[in-house]
């Protein structure tokens, strides 16, 4: 029983041997040469694209307050009105105010009067004192340059009040800092509004994006931060805008990594004239990391799953294996660190068949894109 396995298997090896002798032949006679798909070693820009769920973000936005308690006497817009920078847009009604300034410029006549008075008093004393020498006391002159003094410090005053109060005037005219849209409106005309310095729960009237100018914030993980450059092209996908795609560049970034969510924010610019975009939508963003600039490159397909080897046909037209290292692996091409040359042809896949110092013939392969 023994001996009959022996035989068997003595067989099988010797069946084995001669099924590949003719490979090993190579140019044997009636012997083909399998013909195999190789791709040529060559240098690309290789790069990892990573995509990040990002949001737009109004330009500036900005809640106007009042800045002296009052009234609403009357708003001028609503929600989806495009304002101007200047364009008032609220109005309000304080009486009191407006009889404060009053009293005030009454007060800076009376000022203007009583300085002009002492102010003639005084030249006159001069003048007298200079055509007549020692005929003035000095102590009148010096009671007489006081007054015109006080009287000159008092009238400052009463322009400063004026100039206050109309400043508070000009509060209740409540304007637009600059051009964009009217996101909300808080207050009616009747409305009682505090003083947004007042309290912290002062009601503001109105809100104001500028919308024309978006910013697209996205986080980037702390993985990828140190390849974050001002400039950087940048895809977007907007789904909400019928799968929408356009291109940008990173404007800037916040160069701090926050603690709780070890990502970075990054910003763009979206120009928005049309305003088809809208504070608040979200996007996609598609990034380049990771970029390995004119580095030797092969496909994936050519390197078996597991395996530190490939098979390349040398100038023999022999297969050889070589051991290589790899590093970095996007989605369709390695990046060879070493075993390879510019130009090598590399085998695609591992056929089982073929050996080591077989001859074959190579069929070059039409090169497949960067990605």
């Amino acid at each position: 029983m023994a001996l009959s396995s022996l035989v068997c298997l003595l067989a099988v090896v010797l069946l084995v041997r001669a099924w590949q002798r003719p490979a090993h032949a190579g140019t044997g006679a009636g012997v083909a040469i399998p013909t195999v798909a190789v791709v040529k070693v060559d240098r690309e820009d290789l790069y990892r694209e990573i995509t990040i769920p990002a949001e737009f973000r109004a330009y500036n936005e900005v809640d106007l307050h009042a800045k002296v308690s009052g009234y609403v006497r009357r708003v001028n817009v609503d929600i989806g009105d495009k304002v101007q920078a200047g364009e008032l847009l609220a109005l309000l009604e304080i009486p009191e105010l407006r009889d404060e300034l009053d009293h005030a410029v009454a007060a800076q006549q009376r000022a203007a009067a009583d300085y002009k008075d002492a102010h003639l008093a005084y030249t006159r004393l001069v003048e007298v004192n200079q055509q007549h020498p020692n005929l003035i006391a000095q102590q009148d002159l010096d009671t007489a340059e006081a007054k015109d003094g006080t009287a000159l410090g008092a009238l400052a005053g009463a322009k400063s009040d004026v100039e206050r109060y109309r400043t508070l005037v000009s509060y209740t005219r409540i304007t637009a800092p600059f051009g964009g849209v009217v996101t909300k409106r808080y207050a009616d005309p009747g409305a009682l509004i505090q003083a947004g310095t007042s309290s912290q729960q002062a009601m503001p009237l109105v809100r104001v994006s500028d919308n024309n100018l978006l910013r697209l914030d996205f986080p980037v993980s702390v993985e990828y931060v140190r390849g974050i450059r001002a400039n950087t092209p940048v895809s977007v996908h907007v789904a909400s805008l019928g799968d929408r795609e356009f291109q940008g560049k990173i404007a800037r970034f916040a160069n701090r990594i926050d603690d709780s969510t070890r990502t970075m924010v990054v910003e763009m610019e979206v120009p928005n004239p049309s305003l088809e975009l809208v504070p608040g939508m979200y996007a996609n963003v598609t990034l380049k990391v990771e970029q390995r600039p004119h580095v030797l490159a092969i496909p994936t397909e050519a390197v078996p799953p597991g395996s530190k080897n490939v098979l390349v046909v040398n100038g023999s037209h022999q297969v050889e294996e070589r051991p290589i290292k790899l590093g970095l692996e996007t989605a369709a091409k390695y990046e060879v660190q070493s075993g390879l040359s510019e130009g090598d042809l590399v085998m695609m896949g591992n056929p089982a068949q073929l050996l080591p110092g077989q001859k074959v013939e190579a069929r070059l392969m039409e090169p497949l894109a960067s990605q």
